[in-house]
């Protein structure tokens, strides 16, 4: 980790206590080991537990949901296998509330709505197409959007995934016939300069799977200029 730019430091952090601990993902971040062998976001968290609170051997740390590589915004992580079995079981039940922001090209029709499609994902281009109706091999999608504001041959979205399929969002929106801003794979005739997607888990809601306190988490964006 000679990148101290890559290096997860406090200001990443946007709640922490024993049991949990809640990032804010740069887009560049991959958050789990793949087969392209770049240092996941978990280790780097461990690393940055391990120096904060000094220490000894290894640290616990456990993956509770993810995000794509080109995404950014709230990532959460348990820091106790108390804590990893309760958020797994809480995240099936749909007991965490997850919004996104989304940058797109375009605007829908309506200023609201429900999507809901079957995707298919092919896994060895990675990529997800959207049926309307089932497909063999197909898993049914919703999720809620709201236009936030028009901007200049854009539109700010704000969506709610009401289930968790990979690249859902990215894949709704395109089918919508408003792909998000950078997402060339879902349609953008642009990319990013910084190789990112406008897409940006902004907010967690859930009840503390310990504590059973209500946590609400707000993610900045990373990049505000590529919002503008």
């Amino acid at each position: 980790m000679t990148d101290q730019g890559s290096l997860t430091t406090e200001k990443d952090v946007l709640y922490e206590d024993n049991h949990v601990i809640i990032i804010n993902k740069r887009p560049s971040e991959i958050v789990q080991m793949d087969e392209g062998g770049d240092e996941p976001l978990s280790e780097k968290v461990k690393a940055f537990l391990k120096i904060k609170y000094q220490k000894e051997g290894q640290v616990y740390l456990g993956v509770t949901h993810r995000l794509d590589r080109p995404v950014s915004g709230a990532i959460m992580f348990a820091k106790t296998s108390k804590a990893l079995t309760r958020l797994n079981k809480m995240f099936q039940q749909k007991e965490i509330q997850k919004k996104y922001w989304a940058l797109t090209i375009g605007t829908p029709s309506e200023s609201s709505g429900r999507l809901q499609h079957y995707l298919l994902k092919d896994r060895k281009k990675n990529i997800t197409t959207a049926y309307s109706n089932q497909v063999s091999g197909s898993k049914f999608s919703e999720l809620d959007y709201k236009v936030i504001e028009n901007l200049s041959k854009k539109t700010l979205i704000e969506v709610s995934p009401l289930t968790g399929r990979s690249h859902q969002i990215r894949v709704q929106l395109a089918t919508l016939g408003c792909p998000i801003k950078g997402d060339l794979k879902y349609g953008a005739s642009d990319p990013n300069q910084d190789k990112s997607i406008c897409l940006h888990s902004r907010e967690l809601s859930f009840i503390h799977p310990v504590s059973k306190s209500e946590i609400k988490v707000i993610a900045p964006l990373r990049n505000k200029k590529l919002w503008q």
